[in-house]
């Protein structure tokens, strides 16, 4: 899961692109970059955040109306400096791309690619495959046309299978934006004051004042030119299958996918919930949210139950996002590093705690035994997702089933492993009536039931599980 922002604008760029990236920087924190053209690209990138990797010199040599940022997540590929992004190839015109996905037929085309068509990727990362299949496949349609851009991004479509939105821009040709076919992948379009905008969340570009026109549909492509006119076409027409995790645990609460509210999905999460809670009967003096995902859940949960709603846990706003960093000995390390408990709310208290997901079992773990050292009286477990026990090869750093503390186990030997007196999950209904808002919508929710709208061959799962496990963030 990465996140990405991109402006074709009527003035320098840099400064808006920078602070489009802050906005979605919990979309990845392993590194960032930023690419602008003035006749020239002009790019950096590296290891790290935003604030990390960009420095007050970086903006006098990011000159030019136009560009594109990134913030990464590692999925495919080693995850190292040199797999951050944009990419660039310089044939045909030369041409910048980012995307956020992950292309589960990565290692077979790749391979393909090499051979068949000589062209040598230095990276892992599937953001340069994407970027070489496209910029092979123009230099078989000049010269230059809006239409043979349609035909080379409907190849890309037929022969990239998995989940990847992005933006690419073509030197002095114009800037692309793209959704997979099944659209699992959220990118969302905007325009103010002539500039066009893109980004992997609504509130990337509302920061800055954009006035959002709609998502990307499925299997579309927009293509902006030089002269600033929109060129906008359907080239796949499949059933569109968003990502429901977005709205679980990614997305920032004020963002609004595929005309969804966040904050509105995960207070109807909470509300769910509530349903099971009740048939439990238990007896509970409080609601805690554990920060920051979960807050709306459990105010949901807090409202239907009719239970007084607290803060009992405090976050370091310093320390990054426990699940997307890349390797669990890190997640390990910061989680009392990241949470404080407020004594005075959890002494003598039953506390429902209210968290998002469980995938490895250690940060719940670790909370759970956080509060009771707190004084807590008892501590109980409510999750507004249903247990995660299937890999995802879309996008989501669980991609063996190793991964997961539900695998092969009832919800009662999690409970017994986290050590909390009781736990709740959400059921996969209530999940999809919350975040469809009762609406006849369909979600990938692969991760929960091991239903893959995209599927990939033997090879290439294969690969991607040994890649996941060489870099060591599938095991505990």
């Amino acid at each position: 899961m990465c996140g990405f922002i991109g402006i074709f604008g009527n003035s320098e760029v840099v400064t808006d692109i920078y602070t489009g990236l802050l906005t979605i920087q919990h979309r990845g924190q392993d590194a960032a970059g930023i690419v602008t053209y003035s006749n020239r690209f002009n790019i950096k990138k590296g290891d790290g955040m935003v604030r990390d990797v960009f420095k007050k010199k970086n903006f006098a040599y990011l000159k030019g109306n136009i560009g594109i940022g990134h913030v990464r997540y590692p999925t495919i590929g080693k995850g190292g400096a040199s797999d951050a992004q944009p990419f660039l190839s310089n044939v045909p015109y030369g041409i910048v791309l980012v995307h956020n996905g992950n292309v589960i037929n990565f290692f077979s085309l790749r391979e393909r690619l090499e051979k068949e068509r000589l062209r040598l990727l230095n990276t892992t990362s599937d953001a340069e495959l994407i970027l070489n299949i496209l910029a092979d496949e123009l230099s078989r349609q000049q010269p230059f046309s809006v239409e043979g851009l349609f035909k080379a991004m409907e190849i890309v479509f037929k022969g990239v299978k998995g989940s990847y939105s992005g933006v690419a821009f073509i030197k002095d040709k114009g800037m692309l934006s793209f959704r997979d076919p099944h659209g699992i992948k959220p990118i969302i379009y905007g325009t103010k004051d002539g500039r066009f905008g893109v980004a992997s969340e609504s509130v990337a570009l509302e920061t800055l004042g954009f006035k959002i026109e709609r998502d990307v549909k499925p299997g579309e492509v927009i293509f902006v030119d030089m002269k600033g006119k929109l060129h906008q076409e359907r080239l796949s027409r499949k059933e569109h299958y968003p990502c429901i995790f977005e709205y679980v645990y990614f997305a920032r609460p004020d963002s609004v996918i595929d005309g969804i509210s966040v904050y509105r999905a995960r207070l109807n999460l909470g509300r769910n919930l509530a349903k099971i809670v009740k048939e439990k009967s238990l007896d509970i003096d409080q609601i805690v949210p554990v920060p920051d995902t979960s807050r709306a859940a459990a105010l949901g949960l807090s409202e239907e139950l009719g239970i007084k709603y607290r803060e009992g846990l405090m976050k370091n706003r310093y320390i990054g996002r426990t699940f997307i960093m890349p390797y669990q000995g890190n997640r390990q390390e910061s989680i009392r590093m990241k949470l404080s408990p407020l004594r005075e709310e959890l002494k003598g208290r039953k506390v429902m705690l209210v968290d998002d997901s469980i995938v490895r079992g250690n940060t719940s773990r670790e909370i759970v035994q956080l509060v009771r050292e707190a004084g807590a009286r008892e501590v109980h477990l409510a999750i507004s997702a249903p247990p995660l026990r299937y890999p995802c090869y879309y996008g989501i750093d669980m991609q063996t089933r190793d991964n997961f503390i539900a695998d092969g186990k009832s919800i009662e030997d999690v409970r017994k492993i986290i050590g909390a007196d009781s736990l709740i999950y959400q059921s996969i209904e209530g999940l999809i009536e919350a975040v469809s808002d009762k609406r006849d919508r369909k979600f990938c929710t692969a991760c929960f039931t091991g239903e893959y709208p995209v599927s990939a061959s033997e090879f290439d799962l294969k690969r991607i599980q040994k890649d996941r496990i060489s870099k060591g963030s599938a095991t505990e």
